[in-house]
């Protein structure tokens, strides 16, 4: 499959990056994870105006849209918001819990909380609030209250802007690498000159490029197969892109002051929610093997 971006598929990313850009997240993510959404819900406001919660109809837009939320590393309930929610027929700022794959509410507090159980879609009563690796990531614990409807299938749709979302994080942790390896120097040289520092930014680039398509082409085929597949190499690339950053920074790098401690511990928290790679492997296992 030959897939490439459309004019204004590239017009929206640069929208939402000059937006992103231009706003102080990792201060919006503190504010977050203080319980003071402030700060969060005015970027939601904005990230609004430009039509960025009208897209649930538009996979690929909206696999455009959250590589970039990915790459800034922006909190709240997006994936829930912005894809789950409006799949279901829940307008607003929404959160939703899909037991066994995502059993808590994020951002209960914040959005209005539901639940699926079964077929069917709940208000959800809202109880303990969690503890997660990300603590921009609040999690709270559901049970299922007022029906107010049925649903179908929506992991996918969660499953899929997850993978945009946690390549747009490896590319963000990249390009923050390859800066301060410019910066830092050893032996007179900046450190980004060593042959090893080089590598192991090429292989977190190289699995980067070969995740990034499987993702877009999972949101133009919307196969469970495909998009449980992109997941998987989207987490792994991630995760990679994780620790290379993490190396060439060094500590300061995993301190919360450092702006890049939040894609971190977001790459961490999201690398295990919407199912474990060990069930989507599982998945693209399971389809092969049927046909």
């Amino acid at each position: 499959m030959r897939f490439a971006l459309s004019t204004e598929q590239r017009e929206l990313a640069a929208s939402v990056h000059a937006l992103l850009s231009g706003t102080d997240v990792p201060a919006v993510s503190r504010s977050w994870a203080a319980g003071d959404p402030g700060p969060g819900l005015d970027l939601l406001g904005r990230l609004a105006k430009i039509g960025v919660a009208e897209l649930a109809d538009l996979p690929v837009e909206l696999v455009v849209v959250f590589e970039e939320l990915g790459r800034h590393a922006v909190p709240g309930p997006l994936i829930e918001s912005y894809a789950v929610a409006p799949a279901l027929g829940i307008p607003g700022l929404a959160t939703v819990a899909l037991p066994p794959h995502v059993p808590y509410a994020l951002d209960a507090d914040v959005a209005t909380p539901y639940v699926v159980d079964g077929d069917a879609v709940c208000r959800a009563e809202t109880g303990a609030l969690l503890t997660s690796v990300d603590p921009a990531r609040r999690l709270f614990e559901v049970r299922p209250g007022e029906w107010v409807g049925t649903a179908g299938d929506v992991l996918d749709a969660g499953v899929l802007c997850q993978a945009a979302q946690l390549v747009g994080l490896g590319r963000g942790l990249l390009d923050q690498a390859s800066e301060y390896v410019t910066q830092r120097r050893q032996f007179g040289r900046p450190v980004g000159e060593f042959q090893a520092v080089k590598h192991h930014l090429a292989n977190v680039l190289v699995a980067l490029e070969f995740a990034r398509p499987l993702v877009h082409a999972a949101a133009v085929t919307g196969e469970t197969r495909d998009i449980s597949a992109a997941r998987v190499a989207a987490a792994d690339a991630a995760y990679l892109a994780a620790r290379v950053a993490l190396q060439v920074h060094g500590a300061i790098g995993y301190t919360r002051e450092h702006a890049m401690s939040w894609s971190l511990l977001k790459v961490r928290a999201l690398r295990s929610a919407w199912g474990t790679q060990t069930w989507h492997r599982r998945q693209v296992l399971t389809s092969l093997r049927s046909r």
